[in-house]
């Protein structure tokens, strides 16, 4: 079966403002996430979360693609790569999963990340803007 790549540019678009209180409108009030070892409940926790992310992981390319979905929930794939204050480059991979209210807003967001340093000439998300383009190579076509 040929990998479904999730179009993220409205999920990008709704990040890209790095706007933490208008991102969190997507999620329930009683939201719950864990994050590698985080967890956090509730729209303010989520504001709190992503301030502190868009804060130092700088330059952040995101991939994900869709693992499996049923009814409410969702599993998908992804990777992405960002750099510190510093200028260390970092890839991440991971799994989330993801279930929805009878609103259609996310109720639970359950993340596993690993996380490696890179050098700045492995880089693989190298597109421009914050968008990815939507003929970029997928994770499976890159390898990951």
């Amino acid at each position: 079966m040929a990998e479904v790549t999730l179009n993220t540019s409205a999920y990008s678009y709704a990040y890209r403002p790095k706007n933490p209180e208008k991102v969190s409108l997507a999620y329930s009030t009683d939201s719950q996430w864990r994050n590698r070892s985080s967890f956090i409940n509730g729209r303010e926790e989520i504001v709190e979360f992503l301030t502190t992310k868009w804060q130092s992981e700088l330059d952040y390319k995101l991939i994900k693609a869709l693992w499996a979905f049923t009814e409410n929930r969702i599993a998908v794939r992804f990777a992405y790569e960002y750099r510190n204050e510093d200028n260390q480059w970092f890839r991440a991979y991971g799994n989330e999963n993801w279930e929805f209210d009878e609103l259609g807003l996310m109720h639970k967001r359950f993340a596993c990340i690993n996380g490696l340093p890179i050098n700045e000439e492995d880089r693989l998300f190298t597109w421009e803007g914050a968008l990815r383009p939507d003929d970029f190579p997928s994770l499976s076509d890159l390898g990951l």
